[in-house]
């Protein structure tokens, strides 16, 4: 069976506070690395009610102390809000920290919305430049030449894994280009995911950093003891997706009953559409799922999703995604 990993959105539900959810994150994180998971990463997003990630590099420093083994990193950094240098000290600075266990994933997306995009200084033509800055910094990890003036330390010198993220055929034909592996946002995004898989194995170019294509793809998986009660957790990202879509944000909603007037036909659609790539249910029901999921899609890692309110009911999920793994 292929490896497992976490993506973390490090949830601030209803009524709560980023403290609280920095700390459901850690005890996430060490369940995740008892569980035989892989990686467990967090993701930049910024004025997001919800999310409390912002500080990916900061954050990432705190999960990697709080565990031993599972590799640590970022689902991604959208390199367009940061000069490459930056980054490259950042993880230089974790990996130096904790060696063999830091993953860099960048992305190209905002991880906001404009006005923020604004706040973050952010040059609106920083995505057009996206392909020279990830060569920029992956030079920043090359050991340093004679005569070069511009170093990260740390950083140079160091075997940090960069992936690259992405939800359409752009980022899949520049990781196949650079020889990257990478990571595909199937869990939110899922239209293009066949197209690019393929074009990024088609085209994949071997490279210092990868001798053949690694494709990550992203899943929901919302698991409990019964269907039922796997359908009731799952509400809760159906309405933050709407409610997303809705351009209102809000911290992470709890689960209701029933759905019925809270969203329109047109919108449950496009819900439908989104969360295609997602398993709800019990354990039967969830194994068979993923396994479904590998069977056709063939990658070679999966990258979990668990966005529930309850903590309890998330770690629990993340137990039976685990042992459907086993089995």
């Amino acid at each position: 069976m292929i490896p497992f990993s976490v993506l973390d959105l490090s949830l601030i539900v209803r009524g709560s506070d980023a403290a609280t959810a920095f700390r459901n994150s850690l005890a996430l994180a060490r369940h995740a690395e008892s569980l035989g998971f892989n990686r467990y990463w967090v993701a930049e997003h910024h004025s997001m009610p919800a999310i409390a990630s912002a500080a990916t590099a900061v954050l990432i420093g705190h999960l990697a102390a709080g565990t031993r083994t599972i590799r640590v990193g970022s689902g991604g950094i959208m390199l367009p809000n940061h000069a490459p240098l930056a980054i490259a000290e950042q993880f230089g600075t974790l990996e130096s920290l904790f060696p063999g266990r830091i993953d860099l994933g960048l992305g190209r997306a905002p991880g906001s919305d404009q006005e923020t995009m604004r706040a973050l200084r952010r040059d609106p033509a920083s995505a057009d430049r996206f392909p020279q800055d990830v060569v920029e910094l992956l030079h920043y990890f090359d050991p340093p030449s004679p005569g070069q003036r511009v170093r990260a330390i740390p950083g140079a010198g160091l075997d940090i894994p960069v992936w690259l993220l992405g939800s359409s055929l752009f980022s899949a034909h520049l990781a196949a280009s650079l020889g990257l592996p990478f990571a595909f946002a199937s869990h939110f995004a899922p239209d293009q995911m066949e197209d690019a898989v393929a074009l990024y194995r088609h085209r994949f170019t071997p490279s210092r950093h990868l001798d053949a294509p690694y494709v990550m793809l992203g899943l929901n998986v919302v698991a409990a003891d019964s269907d039922d009660a796997a359908r009731l957790l799952f509400t809760s990202h159906q309405q933050q997706f709407v409610a997303l879509r809705r351009g209102m944000p809000g911290q992470f909603p709890p689960p209701v009953a029933s759905t019925d007037g809270l969203w329109t036909p047109a919108e449950q659609a496009g819900i439908d559409r989104a969360l295609a790539c997602s398993v709800v249910g019990g354990p039967a029901a969830t194994r068979a799922g993923i396994h479904a999921f590998i069977a056709r899609h063939r990658p070679d890692e999966l990258m979990i999703v668990g966005a529930i309110h309850d903590h309890t009911a998330r770690l629990r999920s993340f137990g039976i995604a685990a042992a459907a793994r086993q089995d």
